[in-house]
């Protein structure tokens, strides 16, 4: 699917240097390099692929490598038209790039013979920010990727993410508000950005908790941090449905991931509670499961692949609760607590984002505007 039209920087901007010229043609192959990966048009075999990343074996690394080239080229390229921003001329050199992306966010049509459809926003920022948004999500793929192999390695990736987004919610999106119309692209608006951070940061504080896990933590603080888990997508779920009127037609998949990560670290969390009062109090834990598989089967996900991890985690709480059961009925008969006097849990959040730096390349950018301009 395309994701975005060529852009060629050197055919609109005229230089008034043979050095502005060369970084304009450069700036436009870093652009095709990226254009060709995410519309996935680029038909070079894997060995030449993998050469010309120096070796990188992971198309996402890849990716992550061209976008990681042409950022710093962008930013660069951004400062200095902003620096000359109430130039007409500049103005209209921007509109006649005419930036188009479509939205990865967005539901595809049903019956759709002309493609997805595209947002054109004549304004550098535009660019930037879209190709920021890729940029964390990439790193977000990366990190689901490296999963298995490195959990210390995931989570940074994750955090990572998470601080490309909060670079995008407040220093780039905000001054491009002005530009959208009223249908606009979701990736450009600051909510959904911050939408994705705090997703980011649940799935960091996922990862450390399977780090905590491996060194033996404390039942009751692994049932702090999944509940933490579960208050970030709560605010992720706010924003989104406060701020639903700012794009149209959002993905369903997308927009029931948060309700199902959400339920499954909410069940997460009372199972690791349940195992802690299990020590003393078998009778509260037994209400604690009692109460929780009650509910999850009202938060039961739709996508199959999605609610087999659900049923697993619920069949390892029915599992745990017939012992629990069984063993109070012999040993210990303690009164079972009733939903109304449950313990409540106090989420832990120990994960932060790691700041997005710009990498802006200081190169002087000299362009031909006439003087009257």
């Amino acid at each position: 699917m395309r994701l975005t039209w060529q852009v060629v920087f050197e055919d609109v901007f005229i230089a008034r240097d043979s050095g502005t010229l060369e970084q304009l043609k450069e700036l436009s192959s870093r652009r095709r390099a990226v254009e060709e990966s995410i519309n996935e048009n680029n038909f070079i075999t894997r060995a030449i692929a993998r050469e010309m990343a120096g070796g990188l074996t992971s198309h996402n690394e890849q990716d992550l490598q061209k976008l990681e080239r042409y950022l710093p080229l962008l930013e660069n390229f951004v400062a200095h038209v902003e620096s000359v921003s109430n130039n007409q001329q500049m103005v209209r050199w921007t509109s006649d790039l005419m930036i188009r992306w479509s939205s990865a966010l967005c539901a595809s049509p049903v019956f759709s013979f002309m493609g997805p459809k595209f947002f054109r926003i004549d304004n550098l920022h535009f660019e930037l920010s879209m190709t920021l948004f890729l940029y964390g999500a990439l790193l977000r793929e990366r990190a689901s990727e490296v999963l298995k192999e490195d959990l210390v390695q995931s989570a940074t990736l994750y955090r990572k993410a998470a601080g490309v987004y909060d670079h995008l919610a407040n220093e780039i999106l905000p001054s491009l508000q002005p530009d959208l119309a009223k249908d606009r692209i979701p990736e450009a608006t600051p909510s959904m950005s911050t939408i994705m951070s705090l997703i980011c940061l649940a799935e960091a504080q996922a990862v450390t908790i399977r780090k905590a896990e491996e060194k033996g933590t404390t039942k009751s603080l692994l049932a702090k941090l999944h509940c933490g888990i579960t208050q970030s997508l709560d605010e992720a779920t706010d924003i989104l449905y406060s701020t639903m009127g700012d794009c149209n037609d959002i993905s369903m998949r997308f927009l029931d991931y948060i309700p199902a990560c959400r339920a499954l670290h909410e069940l997460k969390s009372q199972k690791h509670l349940a195992e802690d009062l299990s020590v003393d109090q078998v009778g509260v834990a037994i209400g604690v499961l009692h109460h929780a598989l009650a509910i999850s089967q009202e938060k039961m996900p739709g996508e199959e692949a999605w609610c087999l991890v659900f049923r697993e985690e619920m069949d390892a709480m029915s599992e745990m609760l017939r012992k629990l059961e069984h063993e109070n009925e012999i040993v210990w008969h303690q009164k079972v607590c009733s939903d109304g006097k449950l313990p409540s849990l106090q989420g832990m959040k120990i994960v932060k984002a790691i700041p997005y730096c710009s990498q802006s390349w200081e190169r002087e950018l000299v362009f031909k505007i006439p003087e009257n301009e």
